[in-house]
């Protein structure tokens, strides 16, 4: 659901963006005024695991169409909503910056759609009443697949709304959303169940970790558990699960070629804002695509091989990984250090 520059005006595209910054505003300061310092070394551990989670596509059946975690949902259960969106607003920078993935137009449209619906609607509203305190894993993974469906079907709205909103008379909001809100409900299914699978391996090796609201707090030995598998489960998904990504067009994709017969816009702004932020992504973007920028500008007949064994995409897995992990990480430490300062 990641947007192009294409489908946003810069007066909507701008308005996400203070859209997204205020809400990251008040998001630091949330989390800089919380007491438990528990969840900052997850911070940046749950945004590289996120990172490369983003990077396997899963085939939808029937559909020729593919989907991926977006993982906002994931980051709020074990984070908190605040540091959570924090999280989910660092794996989307780096994915916009470092890998052309996503425009800079489109940037808050895209944290707002993947972050403010799964962390401030979706886990407070359904995900917590819904799994109740002390869930069983029947109940938490109802509640996880609920939770996820709803945060990546009003993701999807945003999406529709924000182009429509833009004047992209190519995507009529009826055809458009009769496309987007049915793929997107399949993908959230996955998004339930795989973060249920995570939470669950979460309880079981640090149950402080999903209890601190109702006053628990977590092991030592728990956490590093919860770390080590995170960052192993991260490296193999970033260095080898990736070459199984699914070939075929994401849910946005999709349903842009459904209703315009391509899967992306053509830039129609020359000279703008549009061309000026496209050459910023360009000179920053040093793996565009996920993969070595000669192997993305010359592709060759062994693209369209599966599985997609390159290790440029590989490359891309470890390094976006950890600066995902050091941009959210440090962004976790920063606010605890003001914290600390401000009560000297």
């Amino acid at each position: 659901m990641h947007m192009a520059d294409a489908l946003l005006s810069p007066a909507v595209g701008g308005t996400m963006w203070a859209a997204t910054a205020a809400t990251i505003g008040y998001c630091s300061r949330k989390v800089r005024l919380a007491a438990d310092d528990s969840r900052v070394p997850l911070m940046g551990v749950l945004g590289a695991f996120v990172f490369t989670a983003q990077m396997i596509n899963f085939t939808i059946p029937a559909t020729g169409s593919s989907g991926h975690l977006g993982g906002g949902l994931l980051l709020a259960v074990l984070l908190g909503p605040h540091a959570a969106f924090l999280a989910i607003a660092s794996v989307l920078a780096i994915q916009a910056l470092f890998f052309a993935d996503g425009g800079l137009l489109a940037l808050g449209a895209n944290i707002f759609n993947l972050g403010f619906f799964p962390c401030f609607v979706a886990y407070p509203f359904l995900y917590k009443p819904l799994a109740g305190p002390n869930p069983t894993s029947g109940r938490m993974v109802f509640a996880a697949v609920a939770a996820g469906v709803a945060g990546l079907q009003l993701g999807a709205l945003g999406v529709v709304a924000e182009t429509v909103a833009s004047g992209i008379s190519a995507l009529p909001f009826k055809n458009f959303i009769l496309l987007m809100l049915p793929i997107h409900l399949a993908i959230g299914l996955v998004e339930g169940l795989v973060t249920a699978a995570v939470v669950n391996f979460v309880r079981q090796a640090d149950p402080g970790l999903l209890r601190a609201e109702a006053g628990g707090s977590p092991r030592g030995l728990g956490l590093r558990r919860v770390v080590v598998g995170l960052l192993a489960s991260a490296l193999v998904a970033g260095g080898a699960l990736s070459w199984f990504a699914s070939t075929r067009p994401d849910g946005l994709e999709w349903s842009i070629a459904g209703v315009t017969g391509h899967e992306e816009l053509p830039a129609t702004e020359e000279g703008g804002i549009k061309t000026a932020l496209a050459g910023i992504q360009e000179r920053l973007a040093f793996l565009p695509d996920y993969t070595f920028r000669d192997a993305a500008a010359t592709p060759s007949e062994s693209n369209g091989a599966w599985p997609a064994v390159d290790p440029g995409t590989s490359t891309a897995g470890f390094i976006g990984g950890l600066l995902t992990l050091l941009l959210a990480g440090l962004v976790g430490l920063l606010l605890r250090k003001i914290r600390h300062n401000n009560r000297l």
